[in-house]
């Protein structure tokens, strides 16, 4: 990365498109003519915007999270329940008109918020669509991601966005480079997740429990990988502020795409186990990292992802 690269924050207007550095790939291809490692072109493409139940309870609330699918992705993981998405390219082009009636229409509809997943590939044209309705847009941003992020992106983003969601996918760079493609992952995430804490400060609720600001960490485990997760739950409490953050452990990993039994990741090629789950459980709560979300081991099913149908959109 160029000295010029470190120390400005990047302004997220269109010439990105030109020679894209808005991911830690900085694979710098002219988007408007071809595709960059995310996959995606210049035009932003969408492949489901509706009220979404399944996020954690202060995110989803009763009325749901109005959620928008984005096509393409800078990771590139071999599991990805999305992956008609996030690696197949499925959704629709729209324009940035578009993308800010749809908006409108998902806070129109009861939308607790507005809930971009993997839209850093499109950011500059996301914040263009956010500028036409600022003065009517009264729900909170959250930003949805992997948390493979520049921290000059995050920082960029400080108006814009009000709720983090970022993953924390791994610790041991040896695994993320071979799930993920990502052999750098930790080192931007971490970055990346202290800056979005430094930009919230302790989260902030209503008086229906509902987020309106702040940082929750998702961290889903994966089989066989239980020490690594463990690192990361004491990365996060030797090095993150304490009360200014939640944690969501996930456990619903399924199998998916190239990770699916006879694919080419047989030693993912499983559900996580109970004992796999309570251990990871049992090292957050030893550690104090209590302020957060788990789940039930239920939840690792397929129906739980989402119909990518162009609803919405």
């Amino acid at each position: 990365m160029s000295e010029q690269l470190c120390q400005d924050i990047i302004a997220l207007n269109e010439s990105l498109y030109q020679s894209c550095t808005l991911c830690p790939r900085l694979c710098r291809a002219d988007r408007r003519k071809t595709l960059g490692y995310c996959r995606s072109s210049s035009q932003v493409k969408v492949a489901r915007a509706a009220l979404h139940h399944w996020e954690e309870p202060c995110i989803s609330g009763i009325r749901g999270s109005g959620t928008i699918f984005f096509s393409g992705c800078t990771l590139g993981c071999c599991f990805c329940q999305n992956f008609p998405v996030s690696h197949e390219g499925f959704g629709k082009e729209i324009s940035v008109r578009d993308l800010a009636d749809i908006f409108l229409r998902l806070q129109a509809q009861g939308a607790h918020n507005l809930n971009l997943v993997t839209a850093t590939q499109y950011l500059p044209s996301i914040v263009e669509a956010l500028d036409l309705i600022k003065a009517t847009l009264d729900i909170p941003v959250v930003y949805n991601c992997g948390g493979y992020e520049r921290v000059e992106v995050v920082k960029s983003l400080k108006d814009y966005v009000d709720i983090w969601l970022p993953d924390l996918k791994y610790w041991d760079l040896n695994i993320s480079s071979r799930y993920s493609q990502a052999s750098d992952y930790f080192p931007y995430a971490s970055e990346a997740i202290l800056q979005m804490i430094r930009q919230t400060k302790a989260p902030v609720f209503d008086d229906q429990g509902l987020m309106k600001s702040g940082v929750i960490i998702r961290h889903m485990v994966l089989p066989g990988l239980k020490e690594d997760s463990i690192r990361l739950l004491r990365w996060m409490k030797e090095t993150l502020p304490s009360g200014k953050y939640y944690i969501s452990l996930l456990s619903q990993y399924t199998p998916f795409y190239r990770a699916k039994k006879g694919g080419d990741f047989p030693e993912i090629s499983r559900r996580i186990t109970t004992y796999e789950y309570e251990k990871v459980l049992d090292t957050a709560v030893s550690l104090g990292l209590t302020h957060g979300f788990m789940q039930e081991k239920s939840s690792a099913k397929e129906e739980y992802t989402p119909p990518f149908d162009l609803e919405g959109v």
